[in-house]
């Protein structure tokens, strides 16, 4: 890894001319700061222990984007999204004064999506129309369960009740929302998920993220599974719910268009195709993880520092990215094969070639479709159903 001023001295190999533009643009802020962690949570997110300068992380985080605006050149953003920790705990003064400043040194497209993650407790969720008149025209919310009880067990901070007033109030301040449920939770039967997840379909406006509960190193959760004080269901019973997931979603028309994630037509989240397209988003605040192309048409990594304090201190100084990792073009190759395979619409086969400069493994995907595991329909290279389910093998087979 190396500095941002140390990049002029590597070897980064370009792309082919414009790839990028494959998958659009987007910016990525991260707001690090939570009321609670939550025991499954292993996102940089942090409890602030002292009342947050919302005036000097608004500055920080514009120094940190015009770096950023250095790095790519001019060209418009597609997408903004800002994640966490929790956003919707930011000031909507703070967000607009971000809107403003991405709008000043890239410039948003006409219509360009912009998203707030919210949690849905009954204070944050009066703040939705100041958001709304700040610039967010979607709200993720991140309910994670309709069941009082399962809430408690997840460590969140709202009720049900809250949840789904949240929901109602989102619906009527955002022209788009989409909420998140974990499935496969400790206990959880497949009758249990079956009954939830039609509410959520009843619930749902245009989009679904639908999680399966998964046990992550260095979280609450891993200590109390490490100790044998918590198991969650077991793979069969998982592959189950997942199946029921896409059976019963693809029925109320909202298909899956990437693993977890659910929409009608047209309420894809644009901003995460941006990733899974494999496309360029510049990512700023505490641990944010971009990818760009330079205006000289080098592609780079680029990661900032995790700690909030440590950050702060960086960007005052004037310091940039942590670091700025050239990507060769057969880097660029992989990593748009593991995104991009886990869409449903698939990657174009000629593009891993210009990447890459060799083709994928014929045999490979020949055993692959007869495994009924990939189809190739026209220019395109897709997973089947059971493939996403399988996406690991997948993957391995063709890059191994």
């Amino acid at each position: 890894m190396a500095r941002t001023g140390a990049l002029a001295e590597t070897g980064a190999l370009s792309a082919p001319a414009a790839d990028w533009h494959m998958g659009g643009f987007g910016l990525y802020i991260h707001w690090p700061f939570c009321l609670a962690k939550c025991p499954y949570c292993d996102f940089n997110s942090h409890v602030a222990k002292t009342a947050v300068d919302h005036a000097l992380w608004a500055r920080s985080l514009e120094l940190e984007m015009a770096a950023m605006r250095r790095l790519t050149g001019p060209r418009p953003l597609d997408t903004v999204f800002f994640g966490g920790g929790t956003p919707s705990l930011m000031a909507p003064q703070t967000v607009e004064r971000l809107l403003e400043a991405a709008h000043r040194l890239w410039g948003l497209l006409p219509g360009a999506e912009v998203t707030l993650e919210a949690n849905p407790t009954s204070v944050e969720a009066g703040r939705f129309e100041d958001f709304a008149s700040a610039g967010v025209n979607r709200v993720s919310l991140g309910v994670q369960a309709l069941e009082d009880k399962a809430l408690k067990a997840l460590g969140r901070t709202h009720d049900a009740s809250e949840a789904l007033r949240a929901l109602t109030i989102a619906r009527e301040r955002f022209g788009r929302v989409s909420f998140d449920l974990i499935y496969a939770r400790v206990k959880q039967s497949l009758d249990e998920w079956a009954r939830e997840l039609d509410r959520a379909i009843d619930l749902a406006p245009d989009h679904l993220s639908l999680y399966q509960l998964t046990i992550e190193p260095g979280t609450r959760f891993a200590e109390l599974h490490a100790r044998g004080r918590l198991t969650p269901p077991p793979d069969g019973l998982s592959a189950e719910m997942y199946a029921l997931t896409q059976e019963r979603t693809a029925a109320a028309g909202l298909p899956s268009y990437e693993v977890s994630n659910h929409a009608a037509p047209g309420g894809e989240s644009r901003h995460n195709l941006v990733y899974w397209r494999y496309g360029d988003y510049a990512g700023v605040g505490p641990g944010a993880h971009g990818r760009l192309t330079l205006s000289d048409g080098r592609r780079v990594a680029t990661e900032t520092l995790r700690d909030p304090a440590a950050w702060l201190a960086s960007v005052r100084r004037g310091e940039g990215p942590e670091a700025v990792e050239p990507l060769d073009t057969a880097d660029q190759a992989i990593e748009m094969v593991l995104m991009g395979l886990r869409l449903a619409e698939g990657i174009q086969p000629a593009r891993y070639e210009a990447l890459a400069g060799d083709p994928l493994p014929a045999e490979s995907v020949k055993a692959l479709r007869s495994d009924g595991l990939l189809q190739l329909e026209g220019d395109r290279l897709r997973t089947t159903a059971q493939g996403r389910l399988l996406l690991n093998r997948v993957v391995a087979e063709l890059l191994g």
